[in-house]
Formats: structure tokens, C-alpha cells, sequence
């Protein structure tokens, strides 16, 4: 990584402590006091020694001492576990901060956008690496101030009693700092790549599971399974490569502390065996001075210690942190979200003029498009597989860019609210998604509707069939994705929750997938009636049952190349004609 680019990312991420600025000044605070604790103490301990030692005084007369001691004690434990809470809840309101923003940015790409990449980069990206940034914050930023401040309070507590202490540990205190960053010069590099590995090993994963039955039939597996264990080895070498440098850094740290230690140490000696006379101000060295000294000497390097500690953690906040800033300002918006809340108090038209769906990063999906979808009619959509069918949709969604004209009851489309839009539409799609705790949660998604009608569409989707064999009838709970239901069970409730709410269009993206075929038809039976009462588009490959439908439009490359009715189509010489004998020659 450029080093512009570390920079870069270290101001994107201080920028972040907005989010927890409360609990980050509570924490470098409460450190604050903890350093005056830490010099009290100190202070107390050798003149303890000084007036047992060396005046001879009773124990009994230094009681008073010995309890300020006792309290320092305890008050530094109080401070220290104040400070952790404080940090520690200062990066939970930063991380949640962080991942509301990824979830509203991925709102507002919206899901054309996301299904480019594999869900568990999503994954890492939420999880793995928004997580390594707890530390950054919790930790490295409080002692960052702190280890500036408690050496320079410990020089002024130490140089009116012994200038010579003071000035070694004044030169060598440079030495930690600068050693700490020629180590982590490569830490940043090595945890960047390593959360890289993790998002691609995150993604191969998911996608070979989601994959393993085609893998099978395919006799893919053990390749693969090769794929993932070299992928899982380059892992576990970057990983290793990180450990590596962390400790190296606390190495070199506990080197140069323990370097500066003895030093103070020696000069001391020396100076109790006189062989050295100098560092005091004309009062001999005392054993006051060298107990202060050699007692507040450990302290004096420890919040440089705890720093560079605390270095492989802004080491792993800029590796994760990398791809988290590139994904918050560099990814496109996919689709202008207007600003017009339009009511729409009947079945909406829609209106085409050289429509071109586009993708995010501005390629043409299809070509020139024009129709008209009238206010209440029903409008079968089909095509060959990657004909644009569901690049259409996604349009009609409010997912992908386009260009042209795309009116709705006159109002150009991209200059509506997209979630105005959106409250406009109902829509299956063929992955049915169960997000709520319960079936009946799923069902009404926060809205109210008397039994008599919730009845009446779980009777006409077919959901009747299998709720009596839930424990709990409409408030079973269910599992993440719906678990515990078949794919055909929860894409009924996905059909029957599309009924259930006023819509005035109803998209339909082959809704009788994965059921079987009396229920499919059932399903298809119920949508076609609920089809009457609203604008309706459906994209089927059934072919049996395209007469019953107002329209259908035959989509090939893009383009839009028969409308009509099934009579009038099936009458030219086109497509559909094709499609229909070809579908015959293969049932029979």
C-alpha cells in the first residue's frame, strides 16, 4: 500500500471517532488521572523506604502513609477498568456507526449491485474487518495521548530531584517510538493482504457450498476441495506473516525499555558507591531520589510499551479499513434516488421511449426499449435465459440506471423517491427471503390486516396446506432464512405477503419456482386473480399458460421483439410461435 494511501485511510479513520468521541475523551481522561495516581504512588513507596530505611522512623508512625498508599492502590485498579469500559464502549458506537453506514450503502445500491460480488466478501467486510478496528479505538487512540502526557509528568516529577535520570530517560524515550514505526512499516501491508485472503477465501467458501450438489454431478469436488486447501494455506501464511510482525514489535519494545531501566539502574549503583557525583543539585544522591526514580522508570516507558502493543492494532484498523473507505466512497450510485413523493391513487401506467438498462459501472445491458404497460393490465415477460428479463426488472425496482424515458403515470421514474416508489410495488422473486422472527411477522412486515382477509390470501397461496403442521400455527418462530421450511413452503409465504399488500404493481420474477406442479399451479391461480386488481408484469418460462395473461412480450438480446396477445402472436411467424413448437418437439 502507497503511503499517500495510509494516510489517507489513518484520516479517513480518525474522522470515524465522531461516533464515539464521548467515550474516547472519558478514556484518555480517566488515563490522565491514572498517571497522577501512578506519580503519587511513586512518590508515597519511596519515602516510605527513605523514612524506614534511612531515618529510622517506627512503622506506627507512618501509618497515615501507608493508608494513602493502600488508597492509591486501589483508586489506579478503579481508574485503570473505568478507562477500559470507557474505550472499550467508544469502539462499539464506532463499529456500529460503521456498519449502519455499509448497510446503507448497500441499501442504496440495492441488490443488482451487491449479487456482483459473493456474499461472504459482504461478510468479511461486516464482520471480519469492521471487528479488527475495535482495538484501534478502544485502545490505540487513548494511549496515543497517554503516552505523551504520562512521560512528560513523570520528567517533571523526576528532573527537580535528579537531572541526570531525567536526561537518560529523555534520550532514550525517542528510541521506542522510532524503532515501533520501522517495524510497522509493514504491519499495515501485511494485515492489508491478509484481510484480502480472508474476503476471497470468505467468498470461495460460500459460493462452492451454495455450489457443492453441481460440483458433485460435475465430479468437482476434489478439485475444488485442492482450490479451497490452497487457498485456506495462503491464509494461514499471511496470518502467520502478521503474528510475525507483532511479535517483532514487542520485541524491540521490551528491549529498548529494559535497556533504558538499566542504565538508571547502573547510574545509581554507581552513585551509591561513589564513584559517580553528579545528577543531583548539591544535596548528594539520596535513596529517595534513586527509589523514585528507578519506581517511576518502568512507568515512564510503559505507556510506549502499551503503544507499540497497541500498534499491530492500527496496523490491522488500516488493513481492514481499506477496502471498508474504498467501498464507502468509490462505489457508485447505481440508480439517482429522486426526491418526488408521488401519490398514486390508481393501478399505475408505465410508459418506455428508448429505454437503456444500464449497469453501475455504465455498460448498456440491453437495447432500446418501448412499451407500454397500461394501468391494470397483466403482462407475461419471457425469454431465454439472459435475454435482460431480470435486468428489466431490476429497473422497474429501482436498482439499475437507465437512460431514455421510463414514465409512471407520466412522472419520470428516476425523479421519484425511490422508497415513495417502492411503496408502490409487490414483488416475488424466484430466492424467497424470510427476514422477520415469525411466519406471521413475514407475512404482514409491520402492517395490519383483520384475519378474514389474511385467511382468505393464506387460503389462496396455498399456505393452509402446511400450516397446520407448524407447532405454532402463524407464530412459529422461524430461522435464519427461513429454516425449517422447504424452498416451495417460504415461497409461498413470500406470495401470499405479496398479496396481502396494497400495491398498485405487482412484479413477478417466476414465482412458481421451486414448487411442485399442483402447486404451482394453485400459486399461479391465486396471482392471476390478484393480478385483476392491480398492473401486473410476470417473468415465466411456463409457456402452458400465456393465453390466460392480457399481454405477452417476447424478449431476445435485449430487445423487445414481439407485444401482443397470445392470439395475435401466436398467428406471425415469431419467437413465441418457436418457442411453443420447440417446447412440444421436447415433450414429445
Amino acid at each position: 500500500m502507497e503511503k499517500s494511501r495510509q494516510q489517507h485511510i489513518l484520516r479517513w479513520l480518525r474522522q470515524q471517532r465522531k461516533h464515539g468521541a464521548r467515550g474516547l475523551r472519558t478514556a484518555s481522561l480517566l488515563g490522565f488521572a491514572g498517571a497522577l495516581v501512578i506519580i503519587a504512588q511513586a512518590w508515597l513507596l519511596a519515602s516510605l523506604l527513605q523514612n524506614l530505611i534511612v531515618a529510622q522512623q517506627p512503622r506506627g508512625a507512618l501509618l497515615y502513609e501507608f493508608l494513602l498508599l493502600l488508597l492509591c492502590f486501589i483508586l489506579r485498579a478503579g481508574l485503570n477498568y473505568a478507562r477500559e469500559m470507557a474505550g472499550y464502549r467508544a469502539g462499539v458506537a464506532i463499529r456500529r456507526a460503521l456498519r449502519q453506514q455499509v448497510l446503507d450503502r448497500l441499501n442504496a445500491l440495492g441488490p443488482a449491485w451487491i449479487q456482483g460480488k459473493p456474499a461472504g466478501s459482504w461478510a468479511t467486510l461486516l464482520l471480519e474487518q469492521i471487528e479488527e478496528m475495535q482495538e484501534y479505538y478502544a485502545r490505540y487512540l487513548p494511549q496515543m495521548s497517554l503516552a505523551v502526557f504520562v512521560p512528560f509528568a513523570i520528567l517533571i516529577a523526576i528532573f527537580p530531584i535528579n537531572w541526570a535520570a531525567g536526561l537518560i530517560l529523555l534520550a532514550t524515550a525517542p528510541l521506542i517510538p522510532l524503532f515501533m514505526a520501522m517495524v510497522g512499516m509493514g504491519a499495515a501491508e501485511a494485515n492489508r493482504r491478509n484481510f484480502v485472503a480472508l474476503a476471497r477465501l470468505s467468498g470461495d467458501f460460500y459460493d462452492r457450498l451454495r455450489g457443492r450438489e453441481t460440483l458433485r454431478l460435475f465430479h468437482r469436488a476434489k478439485a475444488e476441495q485442492q482450490a479451497i486447501a490452497e487457498s485456506t494455506t495462503d491464509f494461514r501464511e499471511r496470518t502467520m506473516e502478521v503474528l510475525r510482525l507483532a511479535f517483532l514489535s514487542s520485541a524491540v519494545l521490551e528491549f529498548f525499555a529494559s535497556l533504558a531501566i538499566a542504565v538508571v539502574a547502573v547510574y545509581f549503583g554507581f552513585s551509591y558507591l561513589g564513584e559517580l557525583n553528579f545528577g543531583h543539585y548539591g544535596s548528594g544522591v539520596t535513596l529517595f531520589a534513586g527509589f523514585l526514580a528507578l519506581i517511576l522508570a518502568p512507568e515512564f516507558f510503559q505507556p510506549l510499551r502499551d503503544l507499540g502493543t497497541f500498534y499491530h492494532a492500527k496496523a490491522q484498523a488500516v488493513g481492514g479499513a481499506d477496502a471498508l473507505e474504498r467501498f464507502l466512497t468509490e462505489s457508485p450510485d447505481t440508480v439517482s434516488n429522486g426526491t418526488a413523493a408521488v401519490a398514486f391513487d390508481t393501478p399505475v401506467t408505465l410508459q418506455a421511449r428508448d429505454l437503456v438498462v444500464m449497469t453501475a459501472q455504465g455498460e448498456a445491458l440491453s437495447q432500446p426499449l418501448n412499451f407500454t404497460l397500461a394501468a391494470g393490465k397483466r403482462v407475461a415477460l419471457i425469454g431465454q435465459s439472459g435475454a435482460g428479463k431480470t435486468a428489466l426488472m431490476n429497473v422497474l425496482l429501482g436498482f439499475l440506471p437507465y437512460q431514455g424515458e421510463l414514465r409512471v403515470n407520466g412522472h419520470e421514474l428516476r425523479d421519484i423517491s425511490r422508497d415513495s416508489w417502492q411503496q408502490q410495488l409487490a414483488w416475488v422473486g424466484q430466492n424467497p427471503n424470510l427476514p422477520a422472527t415469525t411466519l406471521r411477522e413475514n407475512l404482514l412486515l409491520n402492517s395490519t390486516v383483520d384475519e378474514t382477509t389474511l385467511n382468505c390470501v393464506l387460503e389462496c397461496a396455498g399456505v393452509n396446506a402446511f400450516l397446520a403442521r407448524l407447532p405454532q400455527g402463524l407464530d412459529t418462530p422461524l430461522g435464519e432464512g427461513g429454516f425449517g421450511l422447504s424452498v416451495g413452503q417460504a415461497q409461498r409465504i413470500a406470495v401470499a405477503r405479496a398479496l396481502l399488500k396494497s400495491a398498485r404493481l405487482l412484479l413477478l420474477d417466476e414465482p412458481g419456482s421451486g414448487l411442485d406442479s399442483q402447486s404451482e399451479q394453485h400459486v399461479m391461480n391465486a396471482l392471476q386473480q390478484a393480478a385483476t386488481q392491480q398492473t401486473t408484469l410476470i417473468i415465466t418460462h411456463q409457456l402452458h399458460d400465456l393465453a390466460s395473461w392480457d399481454e405477452v412480450w417476447v424478449m431476445q438480446s435485449g430487445q423487445l421483439v414481439q407485444q401482443g396477445s397470445w392470439q395475435q402472436l401466436m398467428a406471425q411467424d415469431g419467437p413465441l410461435r418457436e418457442m411453443v413448437q420447440h417446447r412440444q418437439q421436447e415433450i414429445v
